[in-house]
C-alpha cells in the first residue's frame, strides 16, 4: 500500500477502492501509521462513519488489525435535535473521556499511533472548546489529601448524579467514609476509601454485585456533561439567554440554571455556558479525515432532520408559551452544528480519504480527485452449499481452504464471539481440518503456518480476499451466526415449550402420571454419579423425581388462576380421563381432517407468476426483503401454483411486512386472470389497504376498487356490478364483501386480513367462499384456535419473525402516573413530527383524561374515538387521525387492529394493568412501524398494589422490547389464559383436564392418525431413559440462578440435531464460560437420546463394561436387520431372553462411554431406519 504515503500527505481527496468493509479497518491503521506525529500530535487521523453501529465494528476490527492502536470513539448524542431530554450519561462519558485526551496530547516519548472513530452526526456537532477542560479535570491518588466535601462538590459541578449505589457512568454515592463513583474513561465504578480528608485506598467494585475488586493508585475525574454549572458558567448562560431571548418568566429551565440544578435537556443550550465552541477538527490539528462509504449522504441527510426540528421548535414557540410551562426557545442550526460548508471548508484543507465500494477507474473521473486501490475484493459465500441438500456444507469449506491453501493463501476463519469460533473450529476439525491455530491479531495471521487455519475472534459481516489472504467468516458459511441462535428456525411448537418455563409451585403434567405439582430441582445419586432431578408432587405426598434430560415428559398445566385437583401416583383417573379426552379429540380431528380432507381433493387453480412481469413488479418493493418475508412469499408461491386451494396462515408481527406477501400473492392470481377479494375487518383497514395495492398496481392492467362504508351508494352498485361481470380484479372491503347480494364471476384468491376481528357470522361466511378458493390469512398475534390449527399442520403456516433491516426495537416503559412525563413523552413525539396513541380501557375515563390531557397539553389537536359512537362519527374520528388533522388519538382499544400509521410512534396507556396481554400487544403494535424508534409508557396508578396476573403481564411486556415478538406472545397468552378453542367453547374444559401442552400434543397425534399416517405415538409421548453412570447436569457453580437453569434445561429438551446442540453449545460458552464435563455430558445425552428415539430403544443402561439396551415395546422395526447385525458381532452382542439387547465393552474411561453409545445408537439407529 505504497501509494497511500505520498497520496494522503497533502492536502485533497483520495478515493479508496478495492477496501470491502471490514478490510477498510485494516487500511485505516496503516493510513494512521504514515502520518507524522509531530504534524498531528493529538490523533493521526479521524475516521467518520455512518452511524454508531458502523463505529462499533471498527473499532472491534482496529483492535484485531491494529492492536498496536489506541482508538478513541467519539459518539453523537442519542437524542434528537433541540430535544427535551438529556443525551445518556454513558454517551456523554465516552465523548467527555475522547475530548479530555485529545485536549492534552501526549507527551512526545509516550505517542502511540491513535485513531479517532466518530459518527457523521457527532461529526456536525459543535463541542466546548478545549480550554474549557482546563482545571475541569481533577487527579486523585491514593495518599492524597482532598476532603470529602471538596471532592462532593467538584463531582456535583462536573454533572455527576447523587445517586443511592452506583450502577451507570457519572453516578456517585457517599456513605460516611467511602464515596462511589463511575468517571468517565473507567471500565468500572471506583470506591475511595477516606480516612479524615485523606484518600486511603481506592479500588474497583462490580457494579452488578457492588463488591470490589483490584486496587489502583490514581485516577482522573473528569466533566459527566458537556455544561458545568460553576458559577461563571451560570452566570455567562443567564447573561447570553437574556440577551437573545429578552425578559425571562416563568422559564424552568432560566430558573434551574440559575440555581446551579441541572434541567433536562439543557444541552441542547451549550453555546450559552461556553466563551467559545469549536469542532471536532480543531482537536485534531494535522490528522488525516478518512471517510465511510455514503458519509456525505448521510451528513445531508442530518442536516435536513436538524433543520426540521428547528423549523418545528420555531413554529411551537409561541403556542408553547402561551401554555404555559412548556417554553422552549431554541437556538439556531448553526450555533450548534457545523453547516454543510463549514463540514466542506474544515475538510478542504486536509488530506481526505473517502471509501468507496466500487474499483478504481481506468482513468480519474477529474484532475481534483486521485483514486487509490487497496488491493481487496469481497470474500467468499456458501449459500450455493447451504442450499444444496447433496452437499456437505463442512465439506465444502474443507475444500475451498485447502484450494485457496494450494494457491498460496493463507485462511482465516472469524466469528463474532469465542463460542461460536469454538464451535466451528470443532466441527471443521470433525470434517478433516485439522490444521488450525489460534490468532489474536492480524499479526498472528500472517506469522502463523501458512497450512494451517487461523482462527479469530472478529466480528465481521462478510469476509474479504487479498492476494495474500482470504478471511471466511461464520456468516459466510453458515448465512448467519452460532452466537445467535435464530428463534425463526424453530418450530412454532418449540417456541411455546420454551415459554412454559417452570417455577416452583406451578401445576405440571406427567405424561404417564398425571397432574401434580412442580417442587424444585433435587441433585440425586444415580447409579454413583450426582444428577439434577425435577421434584413433583402428587395427590397424598407422594413424589416423582423426573431426570432433567427427560424434563420434555412433564409439561406445564397452563391455567396458573385455577384450583387444581392433583393426580395420584399409580391411580387410574389420570389414565381413564386422559383416554376420554383422547377419545374427543379424535372426533375433532376427524372433523378437522374432513375439512382439509375436502379441500385437498378439490382441484384448485393453478397460478404463477408471469416472467417478467413479475420481478418487475417485485422491484417496486422499496425496501430488502428479509428472510423470513422470502420463505413466505415463496411458501405462497409454492400453494398457488401446486393446483389445491392454499390455505395459508402468515403470522407475521406488525409492520414486519405481510402486506407485502399479500401483494404479490393478489398480483400472481390477477394476472392470471382471477379475481382477488381482500377482507379487513375494519373501513379504516380497508382504505389502507386500497391506497396501497393502487400505488403498487400503478400502470398494470388491473382494476382495483373498494367497497365499504366509505363508498357511495353509486359507487358500492358500479362496484358490485364489476365483480359480477368480471370487469374489477381486486376488490378491497370490508365484511360487506361477504354479503350474500355480491357474486364474484371468477374468485381465485381471498385475502383475510386479522380474520379473529371477524364475527361468527362472517366467519361461517368465510369458511364457505374457502372451500374453492386459495385463501391467505394475515394475522399479527394469532388468536388461540387459529394458532392451534396452524400447530396442528391442519393449516399451513409461515411465520415472519425476522424485523425489516431499519426497524428500531420498541422502548417500553412500566410506570406509575406521572403527568411530567406524560407531557414530555407527547410533546417529544410532537416536535419530531409524529402522532400519539393515548388509549384508555374504559369509555368512562375518556372525558375525565381528554379534560386532563387539555390542561397538561394545551398546545395538543386532539380527537376522542370509542365504540359506542356511531359508524359515522367514529369513521369520521379515525379517518381525520390518520389523515393528520390531530396529533394525539385519544381512544378505548378500539385501535389495536390493523392500522399503519407511521408518523404515530408513541403510545401511552391509561392503566395498563386492566388490559390483557393480547390486547397490550396488539397496542403497542400500532407504533414504531418506521424508521424512528417507538415509545410506549404503560402507566399504572401510583401507590397501589397490582395483583399477581397483572404484574405478571406487565413484565411480560417490558421484556418483549425485542423484534418480533407476536408468536411468542400468541403462545405465551395461551397459556396465561388456559384457553383457547378449536370448533367449539367445549374444547377448554378438555384442555383444563389434561393441560395446554399436552391438549397440544393429542391433538397432533389424533391428526396424524385421522390422515391415516401410521400408528406411532408422537415423539414427545415418550422419552428414553439413558444411564451412563456419570454426572449429567448443569452446575450450580456454573449457572446459579436456578430459574435461569430451568430454562435452560427446557431449552435443552427441545434441541433436534446436530446443528442445534452446536448452536446452543455456543451460546452457553459465550453466556456462562467453558462447558463443565457434566453439561457437556447432558448434551451428549441429548444427541443419544434423539437417537434412541429413532431406533425405538426405551432404556439405555451403560457402565464401564458396556450397555444393556432395551426396546420400546420390546419390539424393533425391522427385526430381520437386527438380527443380522448381532449375528456379526456375537462376540461383544447377544440378545437375552426377555428382549434385553446387552453390549460387552471396556468403556472404563467416561469419554469412550459416552462416544461408544453414541457410535451404537447411530448403528441401531440406521437399522431401524
Amino acid at each position: 500500500m505504497k501509494p497511500l504515503v505520498p497520496l494522503l500527505k497533502s492536502p485533497g481527496r483520495t478515493i479508496i477502492g478495492g477496501a470491502p468493509e471490514g478490510y477498510d479497518a485494516l487500511v485505516i491503521g496503516r493510513i494512521a501509521a504514515t502520518v507524522d506525529p509531530r504534524a498531528a500530535p493529538a490523533a493521526q487521523l479521524v475516521h467518520v462513519a455512518r452511524d454508531d453501529a458502523r463505529m462499533a465494528r471498527l473499532a472491534a476490527a482496529l483492535a484485531f488489525f491494529h492492536p498496536g492502536i489506541e482508538v478513541l470513539t467519539f459518539p453523537a448524542w442519542d437524542c434528537l435535535p433541540y430535544d427535551r431530554v438529556s443525551p445518556h450519561r454513558d454517551i456523554v462519558s465516552r465523548r467527555i473521556d475522547t475530548l479530555t485526551r485529545l485536549a492534552v496530547p501526549p507527551r512526545a516519548g509516550r505517542r502511540p499511533v491513535r485513531v479517532v472513530l466518530a459518527t457523521v452526526a457527532a461529526f456536525l456537532q459543535r463541542v466546548p472548546a478545549r480550554r474549557a477542560f482546563d482545571g475541569a479535570v481533577l487527579e486523585v491518588e491514593r495518599g492524597a489529601t482532598i476532603g470529602q466535601d471538596r471532592l462532593v462538590d467538584f463531582l456535583l459541578r462536573s454533572g455527576y448524579l447523587r445517586a443511592s449505589t452506583v450502577h451507570e457512568p457519572g453516578e456517585f454515592a457517599v456513605r460516611g467514609g467511602i464515596i462511589d463513583l463511575f468517571p468517565p474513561g473507567s471500565e468500572t465504578p471506583l470506591r475511595l476509601d477516606f480516612f479524615g480528608d485523606e484518600v486511603e485506598a481506592i479500588r474497583g467494585f462490580d457494579p452488578l454485585t457492588q463488591r470490589s475488586a483490584g486496587a489502583i493508585d490514581r485516577f482522573a475525574v473528569k466533566p459527566v456533561s458537556e455544561v458545568r454549572l460553576d458559577p461563571e458558567s451560570v452566570e455567562r448562560f443567564r447573561s447570553g439567554y437574556r440577551a437573545r431571548f429578552g425578559a425571562v418568566t416563568d422559564d424552568p429551565l432560566y430558573e434551574a440554571v440559575s440555581a446551579g440544578r441541572p434541567h433536562p435537556g439543557l444541552e441542547h443550550w451549550l453555546p450559552l455556558f461556553h466563551e467559545r465552541l469549536e469542532t471536532l477538527c480543531d482537536y485534531l490539528p494535522g490528522a488525516v479525515v478518512t471517510l465511510d462509504h455514503q458519509a456525505e449522504a448521510a451528513r445531508d441527510a442530518r442536516l435536513e432532520m436538524i433543520g426540521d426540528f428547528y423549523r418545528a421548535r420555531t413554529q411551537l414557540q409561541r403556542a408553547d408559551e402561551a401554555g404555559g410551562g412548556g417554553i422552549y426557545r431554541p437556538l439556531p442550526p448553526d450555533q450548534l452544528y457545523l453547516t454543510a460548508r463549514e463540514w466542506d471548508a474544515a475538510l478542504q484543507s486536509r488530506a481526505v480519504g473517502a471509501f468507496s465500494l466500487f474499483d478504481a477507474p481506468d482513468a480519474a473521473p477529474d484532475e481534483g480527485t486521485a483514486w487509490l486501490d487497496a488491493g481487496a475484493r469481497p470474500g467468499r459465500s456458501f449459500a450455493e452449499a447451504r442450499s444444496n441438500p447433496d452437499v456437505n456444507l463442512y465439506d465444502a469449506v474443507r475444500e475451498a481452504i485447502a484450494a485457496e491453501q494450494r494457491a498460496g493463501r493463507r485462511v482465516v476463519l472469524a466469528c463474532a464471539t469465542p463460542g461460536s469460533l469454538a464451535r466451528l473450529s470443532h466441527l471443521l476439525q470433525e470434517h478433516g481440518v485439522t490444521r488450525q491455530h489460534a490468532a489474536a491479531d492480524w499479526t498472528e495471521v500472517r506469522e502463523g503456518p501458512a497450512d494451517s487455519l487461523a482462527l479469530a475472534v472478529l466480528g465481521l459481516d462478510k469476509g474479504f480476499a487479498t492476494p495474500e489472504t482470504i478471511v471466511f467468516t461464520e456468516a459466510d458459511i453458515l448465512g448467519d451466526r452460532l452466537a445467535r441462535p435464530v428463534r425463526r428456525r424453530r418450530k412454532p411448537a418449540q417456541i411455546l415449550a420454551e415459554l412454559a418455563n417452570f417455577a416452583a409451585g406451578d401445576y405440571v403434567v406427567h405424561v404417564e402420571h398425571g397432574i401434580g405439582r412442580y417442587d424444585g430441582l433435587e441433585t440425586l445419586d444415580v447409579g454413583g454419579a450426582p444428577h439434577d432431578c425435577l421434584r413433583v408432587l402428587y395427590e397424598g405426598g407422594d413424589k416423582l423425581y423426573v431426570p432433567v434430560e427427560n424434563i420434555d415428559v412433564l409439561s406445564r398445566f397452563g391455567s396458573e388462576d385455577a384450583v387444581v385437583q392433583l393426580d395420584r401416583l399409580g391411580g387410574t383417573a389420570w389414565q381413564a380421563r386422559k383416554a376420554r379426552v383422547k377419545k374427543r379429540i379424535r372426533d375433532i380431528a376427524a372433523q378437522l381432517i374432513r375439512v382439509a380432507a375436502e379441500r385437498a381433493v378439490r382441484s384448485g387453480e393453478v397460478m404463477v407468476p408471469p416472467e417478467g412481469l413479475y420481478d418487475e413488479f417485485c422491484a417496486r418493493f422499496p425496501y430488502v426483503e428479509t428472510e423470513d418475508q422470502q420463505r413466505a412469499i415463496e411458501d405462497v408461491l409454492a400453494d398457488l401454483a401446486s393446483g389445491r386451494p392454499m390455505d395459508r396462515l402468515i403470522c407475521g408481527d406488525v409492520g414486519f411486512g405481510k402486506t407485502e406477501v399479500a401483494l404479490r400473492a393478489a398480483f400472481v392470481a390477477a394476472m392470471n386472470g382471477h379475481q382477488v377479494a381482500v377482507i379487513t375487518p375494519t373501513t379504516l383497514l380497508a382504505r389502507q389497504h386500497f391506497k396501497t395495492f393502487t400505488e403498487r398496481f400503478a400502470g398494470y392492467p388491473v382494476r382495483i376498487r373498494q367497497l365499504s362504508r366509505m363508498a357511495s351508494p353509486k359507487e358500492a352498485a358500479e362496484t358490485k356490478a364489476g365483480i359480477a361481470d368480471g370487469s374489477v380484479d381486486i376488490v378491497i372491503g370490508t365484511h360487506a364483501l361477504l354479503g350474500r347480494s355480491i357474486a364474484f364471476k371468477r374468485l381465485g384468491l381471498l385475502i383475510v386480513d386479522e380474520e379473529q376481528h371477524f364475527g361468527v357470522v362472517q366467519k361461517e361466511r368465510l369458511k364457505e367462499l374457502r372451500a374453492d378458493v386459495h385463501v391467505l390469512t394475515l394475522t399479527a398475534t394469532p388468536i388461540p384456535r387459529t394458532l392451534q390449527l396452524a400447530l396442528s399442520g391442519v393449516r399451513e403456516m409461515s411465520v415472519i419473525a425476522t424485523p425489516p433491516v431499519d426497524r428500531l426495537a420498541l422502548r417500553t416503559f412500566v410506570l406509575p402516573y406521572d403527568p411530567v412525563v406524560v407531557r414530555e413523552a407527547i410533546m417529544r413525539e410532537h416536535f419530531r413530527g409524529g402522532q400519539v396513541f393515548y388509549v384508555c380501557p374504559r369509555i368512562e375515563d375518556l372525558d375525565k383524561v381528554a379534560d386532563r390531557l387539555r390542561r397538561l397539553v394545551p398546545e395538543i389537536k386532539l380527537v376522542v374515538a370509542h365504540g359506542q359512537m356511531s359508524p359515522t362519527a367514529l369513521e369520521k374520528a379515525m379517518t381525520a387521525f390518520y389523515d393528520g388533522q390531530y396529533d394525539l388519538l385519544l381512544s378505548t382499544n378500539i385501535v389495536e387492529s390493523g392500522l399503519d400509521i407511521p408518523t404515530a410512534n408513541t403510545m401511552i396507556i391509561h392503566r395498563a394493568e386492566l388490559f390483557g396481554l393480547a390486547q397490550l400487544y396488539q397496542l403497542r403494535g400500532r407504533i414504531g412501524r418506521s424508521k424512528l424508534r417507538g415509545y410506549a409508557y404503560l402507566t399504572v396508578p401510583p401507590n397501589r398494589a397490582l395483583s399477581e396476573a397483572a404484574e405478571k403481564r406487565l413484565q411480560v411486556m417490558q421484556a418483549l422490547d425485542t423484534l418480533g415478538a407476536g408468536f411468542t406472545l400468541s403462545s405465551h397468552d395461551l397459556d396465561i389464559r388456559g384457553a383457547g378453542n378449536l370448533l367449539g367453547e367445549e374444547q377448554s374444559g378438555h384442555m383444563r383436564e389434561v393441560g395446554i401442552e399436552l391438549y397440544q400434543t393429542m391433538l397432533e397425534e389424533a391428526v396424524a392418525e385421522a390422515r391415516g399416517a401410521a400408528r406411532a405415538e408422537a415423539a414427545e409421548s415418550w422419552t428414553p431413559q439413558i444411564n451412563l453412570g456419570m454426572s449429567v447436569l448443569i452446575p450450580e457453580s456454573y449457572v446459579s440462578d436456578l430459574s435461569v437453569r430451568l430454562g435452560l434445561y427446557r431449552r435443552i429438551a427441545q434441541l433436534e440435531d446436530r446443528g442445534e446442540i452446536e448452536a446452543f453449545a455456543a451460546e452457553m460458552v459465550d453466556r456462562f464460560g467453558p462447558l463443565p464435563p457434566e453439561v457437556q455430558n447432558l448434551l451428549d445425552v441429548i444427541a443419544i437420546k434423539r437417537l434412541c428415539r429413532a431406533a425405538g430403544i426405551e432404556k439405555v443402561d451403560a457402565g464401564p463394561k458396556g450397555a444393556v439396551i432395551a426396546f420400546r415395546n420390546n419390539r424393533f422395526a425391522k427385526p430381520a436387520e437386527l438380527i443380522n447385525f448381532i449375528s456379526a458381532r456375537r462376540d461383544v452382542i447377544n440378545l437375552r431372553p426377555d428382549h434385553r439387547l446387552v453390549y460387552r465393552q471396556d468403556w472404563s474411561a467416561a469419554g469412550s462411554r459416552i462416544a461408544g453409545v453414541h457410535k451404537l445408537m447411530q448403528a441401531l439407529a440406521r437399522l431401524a431406519a
